[in-house]
């Protein structure tokens, strides 16, 4: 969507609300995250996750017969809704299914995915968005209905087979915390989304900050009033895997949004590349956060040991950004870029897993949903305020560098000089559209694309300081045993305890325990790779 939204506001003739169909999909979206991970350990993650794809398929639809910005970011906001189930609940699941010894391997083919999703993503987008029309539609629209056959497939499948034992505890709602948390959440959003339009101090800014901060002391009163109850317990917090690994969620969320972002805008403002084009152009990328994903999975489910990769991850990430600050510029090969573009990758790769595997490995089993949905929910407010941060220096820095560059370029080169007392050029020319840049002639262009590539450089090195800073968190990471129990059977350990029941010890009764919490999920027990195993519990329906 990020890829077409222009090409989409122009169509819709909104081209000054785009930034609101962004914005409302991102709130909803990070609000639902831990809703959903609360209520699927109360209720059942089944039922949550087929509501969430179909919310998802239903938001897609209305989308793609949007007449106006304003149907769109309404619709977008709808989408939203069912997007903040799929991922926190994706994981959840993997973690009631696969012990956290073999859950890394899993998680890692779901992280390599997503990783390469989130840099192709844009490829389809931009290839939709430039098809005037697709069978009898506009070729944007496409982005949204093409979500409708997968995600009926997905919601088919998950019908089917996805049957997780579930023991229904009655609990209240934490409806005042998720009230609290709405209030809190909605306004900081809103501020890093439209703050470097509005102005970080300007009068709606500082209302967005002080809602934000009323918002916070209620969620805290009544976290406390709910205590174990709560929405987001304010008693994991003591866990010192689960704090630590949602600091570090934070902290590499912006740091890897970092690299995400600046790469393509790179890419298109100074190579001139359009945006599909800059999307197959991170394909090193892709394959370093592929790598960096499932060759730690396996490692971690041979060795146990997954604190050392957030902490290697970090190492990477922090070479690569620097790296990329001082190779960057405004007449760089893009194969120069490929190596770094492979390491940031890889360390990419390396911390999306080892927060959730902690955290999920370190908590009580009836609290994986919110567990796990916390560190997403986490990981994605870092990245939106990083993004927002980042986004604000470049542009704050981005007229005095162009600026320094025009002066020193106009010095050496009368082309320039005389260009610049004609008119013809102006040193705070618009830089709401960067398209300009690539219908000069080089000699104008270069200091253009030199400024740009001296403002990217600090803010690469801004990124570095944030992955460097994940890396003196992740430090206080504690490698824990990892357990062989899956989720499902963890909790019913812990229920036949409850009643007093004798547990087996020996391994054959663990071995019949196993099967039996495998056979109602219709998933094959984690041994070999997804899909080697024949599916177990069939004959019992």
């Amino acid at each position: 969507v990020a890829t077409a939204i222009r090409t989409i506001a122009d169509d819709l003739q909104g081209y000054d609300l785009q930034a609101w169909a962004t914005t409302a999909f991102l709130i909803t979206s990070t609000i639902s995250t831990p809703l959903y991970g609360k209520l699927s350990d109360i209720y059942g993650r089944r039922p949550f996750y087929l509501f969430a794809i179909a919310v998802f398929v239903v938001g897609s639809v209305l989308c793609g017969m949007a007449t106006s910005m304003y149907e769109l970011a309404a619709f977008r906001a709808v989408q939203g809704i069912g997007a903040g189930g799929l991922m926190s609940l994706a994981l959840a699941i993997i973690g009631d299914i696969v012990p956290p010894r073999e859950r890394s391997r899993y998680q890692g083919y779901f992280m390599a995915v997503f990783g390469a999703s989130s840099v192709l993503g844009p490829v389809i987008g931009g290839f939709f968005a430039g098809q005037g029309s697709l069978l009898g539609l506009d070729g944007w629209r496409w982005i949204f209905f093409v979500n409708v056959p997968l995600g009926l497939m997905a919601f088919a499948a998950v019908f089917r087979v996805l049957h997780l034992p579930h023991q229904r505890q009655d609990h209240r709602i934490d409806w005042p915390g998720a009230l609290a948390l709405i209030t809190f959440i909605v306004p900081l959003l809103v501020i890093a989304e439209q703050g470097r339009i509005w102005g970080w101090t300007s009068t709606r800014a500082l209302v967005c900050y002080a809602i934000g901060i009323v918002g916070l002391a209620l969620l805290l009163l009544a976290e406390r009033a709910y205590g174990d109850e709560a929405l987001l317990p304010l008693r994991l917090f003591g866990n010192r895997s689960f704090s630590i690994a949602t600091t570090g969620s934070v902290v590499v969320g912006a740091a890897m949004f970092g690299g995400l972002l600046l790469l393509p805008q790179y890419l298109q403002i100074v190579h001139g590349s359009s945006a599909t084009v800059a999307g197959l152009q991170m394909i090193p990328l892709v394959l370093g956060i592929m790598i960096g994903a499932m060759s730690s999975g396996i490692a971690i489910s041979r060795t146990g040991r997954y604190r050392v990769f957030p902490l290697a991850g970090t190492v990477l990430m922090t070479a690569a950004l620097v790296s990329l600050s001082f190779v960057v510029g405004a007449e760089t090969s893009i194969w120069a870029l490929v190596p770094f573009m492979v390491l940031l990758g890889v360390g990419l790769g390396f911390n999306f897993q080892p927060a959730v595997l902690a955290v999920q490995n370190a908590v009580p089993p009836g609290e994986m949903g919110v567990a796990t949905s916390s560190v997403t929910f986490f990981r994605q407010m870092g990245a939106t305020v990083g993004t927002a941060a980042f986004l604000s220096v470049l542009f704050t820095r981005l007229p005095v560098e162009i600026e320094q560059s025009l002066a020193s370029a106009a010095a050496g080169d009368p082309r320039v000089a005389e260009a610049l007392q004609s008119g013809q050029l102006q040193a705070g020319s618009d830089l709401s559209d960067t398209s300009f840049i690539q219908d000069l002639p080089s000699f104008l262009a270069l200091p253009f694309k030199t400024g740009f590539s001296n403002a990217i450089d600090l803010v690469f090195l801004i990124a570095a300081c944030a992955a460097a800073l994940g890396f003196l968190v992740f430090l206080f990471l504690p490698q824990l045993a990892l357990s062989t129990q899956s989720g499902i059977q963890a909790r019913q350990a812990a229920a036949r305890q409850t009643a007093g029941e004798p547990t087996a010890d020996d391994a054959a009764e663990q071995a019949t325990q196993a099967a039996g919490a495998a056979a109602p999920t219709s998933t094959a027990p984690p041994t070999g790779r997804p899909g080697d195993a024949e599916p177990a519990g069939r004959s019992r329906g």
